[in-house]
């Protein structure tokens, strides 16, 4: 997939569509952009709906407690 977007005077783009897409952007969600060697990276921020209950259903046993530390 290739898609261009041009950059206006105020510096804002518009993402194309087929992006937008395959990405499953929906107006108000936020992106990040992370700079690489290569290029710049940009990815969807996860929203709190997202991430609630991601560690459902895991054992916390095992892990280091403060009591743990030196």
């Amino acid at each position: 997939m290739t898609a261009t977007a041009t950059v206006s005077s105020e510096f804002q783009i518009s993402i194309p569509k087929e992006v937008r897409d395959r990405m499953g952007l929906r107006p108000g969600r936020k992106v990040a952009f992370i700079a690489t060697i290569e290029g710049t990276l940009m990815v969807p921020v996860p929203g709190r709906e997202e991430i609630a209950g991601m560690a459902r259903g895991t054992n916390p046993e095992g892990y280091r407690d403060r009591n743990d530390r030196y």
